[in-house]
């Protein structure tokens, strides 16, 4: 079994996505481009993004998963909700303030059903980088203690970009 799924359901503009397992930057290209299939949905309302078999989510992740957040609250002026049973990816999701941009609900959902696997996507090297930089920007702009954390970085990629 592989390490890493996502999930996704939509009814009536509202999309569900579970992450199971390992959710890192290899996927961030897949994300990216769920991102915007959904985002460009003219019925796209909300989203629910079901953490509670995420064992491990980073940050590139945590910034696709805030640009989805905030385009439903542009496009819908409703908050997303994420929902998160791990202590520990709860902890890192509210360090990173997502919950000035989600509602984030600590119990598991009685019921996620017709979800179907999205397909993961071949990358380069150098859509990886985009997409990481990208990510990184996002969450950048969220607060101040992410543009400290993540200064470096994006200095580093943009370096890397230019070279």
């Amino acid at each position: 079994m592989a390490g890493y799924k996502i999930l996704q359901a939509e009814k009536q503009g509202i999309y569900v996505l579970k992450f199971i397992g390992e959710i890192r930057l290899n996927l961030c290209c897949t994300l990216d481009n769920l991102v915007d299939s959904i985002t460009l949905d003219p019925h796209f309302k909300t989203v629910v993004i079901d953490l509670t078999e995420t064992e491990i989510i980073d940050s590139t992740t945590l910034g696709l998963l805030a640009k989805i957040a905030m385009a439903a609250q542009k496009q819908s002026h409703f908050l997303p909700t994420l929902i998160s049973t791990n202590p520990d990816i709860t902890r890192i999701i509210t360090s990173m303030g997502f919950d000035k941009i989600f509602i984030i609900v600590r119990e598991p959902a009685s019921r996620i059903e017709e979800l179907e696997e999205i397909p993961v996507l071949k990358a380069s090297e150098q859509d990886v980088r985009d997409k990481v930089l990208d990510a990184h920007k996002v969450l950048m702009g969220l607060n101040k203690q992410n543009r400290e954390e993540f200064k470096n970085l994006v200095r580093a990629l943009e370096c890397e970009e230019h070279d």
